[in-house]
């Protein structure tokens, strides 16, 4: 029987930090994942790496993680292609922009920074931006990277200090022992045990959390994406709208990812993809923020499967039930960004029993029904 301090369950971005920050603090680890490393939602993402519209929530993690994206060469050997791009937020109408207003004061107080622009500065700075726009909010602290690169970056680094990394490895079943957890391999008798275990399974992680009692209405969602032939240099920051689902961004090729609405998927069968209205949709969307995209190619669209919450947060942290038992899943189509510190955050709860980065409102406990919950923002 092989034994380990901490087992995590999932290679997505959320699992290979964790298991890279707890063997940085000294711990054996060993990462399960069932296909590879950043194959499900972490590497088919948006790539957006965003703090400004978050929940209060999910903005001490956010805010960490700004601070290791930054710094992601020294820690992983590569930048991931992240660049800070910035992160405009249109506002449609007056109401839009009574909201970005308070919104700005709700980031401040987590010292995020944040410039509201009129309609007269959107059409000083951003030319080729639609016009009848009232005004936006501008994080110049916020980016963008290349979500195919950035789990795997975690995950190779995290092997390369010790980590053991299992991948086409599905796990079968977990269950607490005296001494920790024995997990039981799929197609294996050996089992292996672990004194913590760490439940970083997206979309699947609801199945895991259930094995030991904690139970949570997972579904699961398909963002629907987009990708351009390369342009020459037009979009600055990330774009979005208040209140909208469509967002875009160039990447460093020029190509220009955009996305709206959501494919079909099968958790089952781990399959996902787009669909054609969806993404003509979509492409409209596009359009109509950026009329220069009118007669650029669309080269490929694809879509992942992820988790999604009943108020649209994660849910990260503490199992209520088991002791030794963490949970970091349900990221609801935005977690590419929050992924490094949320997999700092674990380690520390781990190995430390605490940690600085408060999470309190992403706990399973929020939805016991003698609890409330409060909706994710919208803006």
């Amino acid at each position: 029987m092989t034994s380990f301090d901490i087992a995590v369950v999932g290679g997505g971005l959320a699992g290979c930090s964790a298991a890279l920050h707890a063997r940085l603090k000294g711990a054996s680890v060993l990462l399960l994942e069932r296909g590879r490393c950043g194959a499900q939602a972490s590497g088919v993402n948006y790539g957006g790496v965003r703090q400004q519209g978050r929940h209060a929530a999910e903005l001490p993690l956010a805010c960490r993680s700004r601070q290791i994206w930054g710094r992601l060469a020294e820690l992983v050997g590569t930048d991931c292609e992240f660049t800070a791009t910035g992160h405009l937020k249109l506002a449609r109408n007056d109401a839009d922009m009574q909201s970005l207003l308070a919104y700005r004061d709700i980031a401040r107080d987590y010292g995020i920074d944040l410039e509201i622009l009129s309609a007269a500065d959107l059409r000083s700075r951003y030319p080729y931006l639609a016009g009848g726009y009232s005004g936006a909010s501008l994080c110049a602290a916020d980016g963008q990277a290349n979500p195919r690169l950035v789990a795997p970056a975690f995950a190779r680094k995290a092997q390369e200090l010790g980590v053991i990394v299992r991948e086409q490895c599905e796990l079968e079943q977990a269950e607490k022992v005296a001494d920790g957890f024995r997990l039981s391999i799929k197609g294996e008798t050996q089992p292996i045990t672990a004194c913590r275990l760490i439940n970083s399974a997206g979309a699947w992680g609801a199945r895991i959390a259930r094995w030991f009692g904690d139970d949570v209405d997972e579904q699961v969602m398909a963002p629907n994406m987009c990708v351009t032939e390369p342009v020459a240099p037009l979009i600055g920051p990330n774009l979005g709208i208040c209140g909208g689902s469509i967002y875009l961004r160039q990447t460093q090729n020029g190509s220009v990812v955009f996305g709206a609405g959501l494919g079909v998927a099968d958790a089952g069968r781990l399959r996902a993809r787009p669909l054609a209205d969806v993404s003509m949709d979509a492409a409209r969307a596009a359009i109509a923020i950026v009329p220069q995209l009118a007669n650029v190619l669309v080269v490929r669209t694809w879509a992942g499967i992820e988790g999604r919450m009943p108020d649209g947060l994660p849910v990260v942290g503490r199992s209520p039930k088991t002791e030794g038992l963490f949970h970091a899943f349900g990221f609801s189509g935005h977690g590419f960004q929050l992924g490094p510190a949320v997999g700092a955050v674990l380690a520390e709860l781990c190995l430390d029993d605490m940690s600085p980065t408060p999470i309190d409102g992403l706990s399973l406990t929020r939805f016991d029904p003698a609890t409330s919950s409060a909706p994710a923002s919208s803006i």
